[in-house]
């Protein structure tokens, strides 16, 4: 049996290159303290959760009331009333349910998998409350029907959007938060 030597020599050290665009030594983020994230969450409120449900609420009484003045007609106005209901009632259900996982010094694992069930439940009950549609409104209006769903659910982004713009008017401060 015939032994093949190799010319190259393997290195003693064993150090392995870090990626091309990291930095040689990276700094290590050091843990906030309590009264730094106590600031941190001062200056970073969040936008309570029902502000953001009223906000839908009021985006579907819109969306019906803009559907009835510009149609006259009562069948889109119920089919699109009932959009922004399946918007809003699974919502509504699943911060509900949400809330009771992200109490502070809940195991971040365990608030992840409440909040993933949650949504699971959410996503569940939205398709449920569509199949029963033609069962509730008789033949309903799906383009109208779905716009009414697709605002009320969008509108967090408008929420979003006015929290920020008030944080900054107000020097990041003075916004009140429901304490989560």
């Amino acid at each position: 049996m015939r032994t093949i030597a190799s010319d190259t020599t393997r290195p003693t050290s064993r150090r392995t290159e870090g990626w091309p665009d990291t930095a040689a030594e990276e700094e290590v983020p050091t843990p906030l303290t309590a009264e730094q994230a106590r600031q941190w969450r001062a200056r970073h409120p969040q936008l309570p959760v029902a502000r953001v449900l009223a906000m839908q609420v009021l985006t579907g009484i819109a969306v019906v009331a803009l559907t009835w003045g510009f149609t006259g007609r009562s069948a889109l106005a119920w089919s699109a009333a009932y959009g922004a209901l399946v918007g809003i009632l699974p919502a509504a259900v699943a911060a509900k349910g949400t809330a009771r996982w992200a109490a502070p010094g809940f195991p971040p694992g365990a608030a992840l998998a409440g909040f993933l069930l949650w949504e699971a439940v959410k996503l569940v009950l939205a398709v449920g409350m569509l199949l029963a549609a033609p069962k509730i409104l008789g033949a309903p209006n799906w383009p109208a029907l779905l716009i009414g769903l697709v605002l009320t659910v969008k509108v967090y982004w408008v929420g979003l959007l006015l929290a920020q713009s008030m944080r900054s008017r107000q020097g990041q401060a003075r916004v009140k938060t429901n304490g989560c």
